[in-house]
């Protein structure tokens, strides 16, 4: 069972894994997981610390074993095809974990394969496991989605992460303020898809004010993704969450964020009882391992 796109999941199939989830959570705090046979691949052209490893991690809890196709080292140097290289690969394992900076790479991957390919992030489109993980995050934490108010704040119109999460959240009735500067919004298509799909009601705001907040989901400006340098430096130092901001916010208000970041958090705010984005990464051990057990079971 492949997992490519979270906008191709149902309400259902999300409880599913959080569900699943929450009995992964279960067996690892009793240190009794039900163990499973079988390789998992993790083919990533991209650099990545916690899709990686937690996808790693995720799957030796579980029993399985580990290959780690590494791009630099491989074949492709050679000039072999990226479908060459993924048929090969599917020989050699139950389960495939890809990240590509290409769109579409990882529903391309899964028309070559056998094995179940689990999508880590294709460029700027999709990156559902996070999306999963966030979701869940949120569950734990704040309990019910209904009459949430979450702020996703920074890159909205690069961030795979964002763009994914919108749709999650408008999918369980949260309340979604967009708030990200000029030129770097939600892509239209995608608000449009969430107000037609679900009815969403949302926010825009090019201002940073977490007055009335339940989330704060922050990403990074994606610098590397400007053209102009100069444009990107300036808008980080815009979008940079100084702890003055968290004057007057709710108590148990928190804030989340995909990781990695560089500067738009900085040390003051990380030492806050609002910060939860290394608890949010811890998430990611056993909603993967739901990932990887869903899929084997297809």
């Amino acid at each position: 069972m492949d997992l490519i796109s979270f906008r191709e999941l149902e309400k259902k199939d999300v409880e599913d894994y959080f569900q699943r989830a929450e009995e992964m959570d279960h067996q690892l705090a009793r240190k009794k997981v039900e163990k499973l046979d079988g390789i998992v691949a993790t083919m990533f052209f991209e650099p990545s610390t916690r899709t990686k490893l937690s996808f790693q991690s995720a799957a030796e809890r579980l029993g399985m074993q580990v290959v780690d196709f590494l791009g630099e080292t491989s074949s492709l140097k050679k000039g072999e095809s990226f479908e060459d290289t993924i048929r090969t690969v599917d020989g050699y394992a139950d389960v495939i974990v890809i990240r590509h900076p290409m769109e579409g790479s990882a529903r391309l991957a899964s028309e070559f394969a056998k094995a179940p390919v689990l999508n880590g992030g294709d460029g700027g489109n999709q990156h559902p496991s996070q999306t999963l993980l966030d979701l869940y995050t949120l569950k734990k934490m704040k309990g019910e989605f209904k009459g949430m108010n979450v702020q996703l704040v920074g890159d909205l119109k690069h961030a795979r992460t964002m763009r994914s999460l919108l749709f999650g959240l408008s999918m369980f009735g949260a309340n979604v303020k967009l708030v990200a500067p000029r030129g770097l919004e939600m892509a239209p298509e995608a608000v449009e898809e969430v107000k037609k799909k679900f009815g969403a009601k949302l926010e825009f705001s090019e201002e940073i004010d977490f007055a009335g907040a339940d989330v704060v989901y922050v990403c990074r400006i994606q610098e590397e993704r400007f053209e102009d340098k100069y444009e990107a430096m300036s808008m980080k130092k815009k979008f940079t969450i100084k702890p003055e901001y968290l004057r007057g916010v709710k108590n148990d208000m928190i804030i989340l964020h995909p990781l990695p970041k560089i500067d738009e958090i900085p040390p003051e705010v990380d030492k806050s009882p609002h910060a939860r984005y290394f608890d949010q990464a811890r998430n990611g051990i056993p909603m993967r391992m739901a990932i990887i057990k869903k899929a084997l079971e297809g």
